[in-house]
């Protein structure tokens, strides 16, 4: 594990571009797998002005989504595929056959984790995920209590995780159910990028950093995989012991 914490969230946004950048241009045919949500919404802008300025080649890359709610896909607004699509796949003109997201509308949503599980073999594996620390500690919508060796699944949500996505809505939504790609399925990237942001996260870091590892708390089984590194703002670091 790699622990890097810079000073502000514009900081921690670039540094994330940088790195994913460099792990994603040293292979033939990447897989990025893309977080939805605020704290990655500064690396993806930083992402793109890259390309734009063609100071990056995303012309290989492909992208398999993380998460999605049951019930919405990309047409509805606040869903995880809108934002994606929003922030990143649209301005970096990425063709459709390089994508593939969950459709939470599906009839069968089995058979999206089924897609979504060939699609990371089609690439021979997932090379950088980028995720983000929920704030009961669920890692994508893996939430306390999931195995670490699961593959992509529908989940029940968490009561936390259904009033915190409220935020992405401008009208309340039902939320109780998501799809998912499983811990066992993300632990065997190539790289992890946990991005975490914002004082009212610190105190869920330090309780994974600073805890032993267990699946109540799914962001800590992110720690012994043998390459993760968790960039944090210094708000989100600030209840850290001395020693990091």
């Amino acid at each position: 594990m790699k622990l890097t914490i810079l000073n502000t969230y514009q900081e921690l946004s670039a540094a994330v571009a940088e790195q994913v950048t460099e792990l994603m241009s040293g292979r033939e045919k990447p897989l990025l797998c893309p977080a939805s949500g605020d704290t990655p919404a500064g690396l993806y802008r930083v992402l793109v002005e890259k390309y734009k300025d063609r100071k990056s080649d995303v012309s290989q890359w492909g992208f398999v989504g993380l998460d999605e709610w049951v019930g919405l896909n990309g047409s509805d607004e606040g869903s995880c595929r809108y934002s994606i699509d929003k922030e990143l796949l649209l301005p970096l003109n990425i063709s459709g056959d390089k994508i593939c997201f969950f459709d939470g509308r599906a009839t069968a949503l089995q058979q999206e984790c089924e897609a979504a599980e060939r699609f990371i073999a089609q690439y021979n594996g997932i090379d950088v995920a980028i995720l983000g620390l929920g704030m009961n500690g669920h890692i994508a919508m893996n939430e306390p209590g999931s195995a670490a060796d699961g593959r992509a699944q529908i989940v029940t949500l968490h009561p936390v995780t259904m009033q915190v996505g409220q935020k992405y809505f401008n009208q309340p939504q039902v939320l109780k159910e998501g799809i998912t790609l499983g811990l066992g399925t993300l632990l065997e990237s190539r790289h992890i990028i946990l991005m975490v942001s914002g004082k009212h996260k610190a105190g869920i870091v330090k309780k994974m950093l600073e805890e032993p590892p267990t699946n109540e708390l799914p962001g800590s089984l992110l720690l012994n995989h043998s390459s993760v590194t968790i960039f944090l703002d210094a708000d989100a670091a600030a209840l850290l012991s001395n020693i990091y």
